[in-house]
């Protein structure tokens, strides 16, 4: 190949290169698009091929000094490595979680459907026949509920201990929710159903004795971001399960590989708000000192906070598509 020849087939995509290059070093990395990006290594990967091809037949041509030039500038992009990274975390934080959590917003309501449904039905049907809870809880937990026992300080008696082990419960459960999915997503609407029922059985038959104070007191402070990150989990599992039952033009297998890494990077983002709760659970929720309002008041206020973040923030911005892969 003659370097003239090389230059008219590839000097647009080279120039198409360098544009992109001027914007990085100006604006850095995170100006591009998604498109963009993937345009970039696209172009990167061809004027390497270029370059090799330009220093086996005329290395001493300027074309090849040029294209060694463009390489070299491109490479420290491609392969930046860990400012690179944090770079990708915080854009995945402040543009891409909430946008897949939208993306996943009809799978997480059909969870919260099934899981509060049964909560609320099981609730109605155990405070109006409290014998119904037979079926449902031990003896000793009817007991419980029935004297006005609060079993579930028992679980903190060592503050720390009782966070760590609880951080370590909610998190199991909402991947078991999410692991679910692999069976067709039949074992995830299992774990939703049986939760609903099992909560709203203990809540139906508190409120039958009368003696749901102290437990409401207890669980607001972390209400809202356990229960929201076990219905994402179980939404993950669903969009599994979907993606096996109706993979659509693709295979199972490639239509189970897309959701799942949609699903565990949501699952991922979002457990730092389930440690959170974990947190409030072990160290504020079962405190004495600390008043009732200050616990409704955290848990509101976590609420909003969680739901503004995920609902609001990353729409209508010119960074809508940022790629933190």
């Amino acid at each position: 190949m003659q370097p003239e020849q090389l230059i008219r087939q590839r000097k647009r995509d080279w120039e198409r290169l360098e544009k992109l290059l001027v914007r990085i070093e100006r604006e850095q990395i995170s100006s591009l698009s998604q498109a963009e990006l993937v345009e970039f290594g696209q172009l990167y990967r061809r004027a390497t091929s270029d370059l090799a091809i330009a220093q086996r037949d005329f290395p001493q041509k300027e074309v090849a000094a040029y294209l060694n030039q463009l390489v070299g500038r491109a490479h420290p992009v491609v392969y930046r490595g860990e400012p690179l990274v944090w770079k990708r975390l915080v854009n995945f934080y402040r543009y891409s979680l909430p946008q897949l959590y939208r993306e996943f917003l009809p799978f997480t309501l059909v969870a919260a459907l099934l899981l509060f449904g049964p909560w609320i039905l099981a609730g109605i049907v155990v405070y109006f026949n409290p014998g119904a809870a037979n079926y449902i809880l031990s003896p000793i937990a009817i007991e419980w509920i029935r004297s006005g026992h609060q079993w579930w300080k028992d679980l903190n008696e060592a503050n720390q201990v009782g966070a760590a082990s609880i951080m370590t419960h909610n998190l199991g459960v909402a991947f078991q929710a999410y692991a679910g999915g692999m069976l067709f997503g039949f074992w995830t609407v299992y774990i939703l159903l049986y939760s609903g029922v099992f909560f709203g059985t203990v809540f139906g038959l508190l409120h039958h004795y009368n003696n749901q104070a102290p437990l409401y007191e207890f669980v607001v402070g972390h209400a809202f971001l356990e229960l929201s990150e076990i219905t994402m989990a179980g939404g993950a599992g669903l969009m599994l399960g979907y993606a096996l039952l109706r993979p659509g033009l693709y295979s199972r297998r490639d239509a189970l590989g897309i959701a799942a890494n949609k699903s565990i990077r949501l699952l991922l983002g979002t457990a730092p708000f389930l440690v959170i709760a974990g947190v409030i659970e072990g160290l504020i929720s079962p405190s004495d000192v600390i008043p009732a309002f200050v616990k409704y008041g955290v848990g509101i206020l976590t609420g909003v906070l969680m739901y503004g973040y995920l609902l609001l923030v990353g729409r209508n911005s010119k960074r809508d598509a940022r790629n933190e892969k």
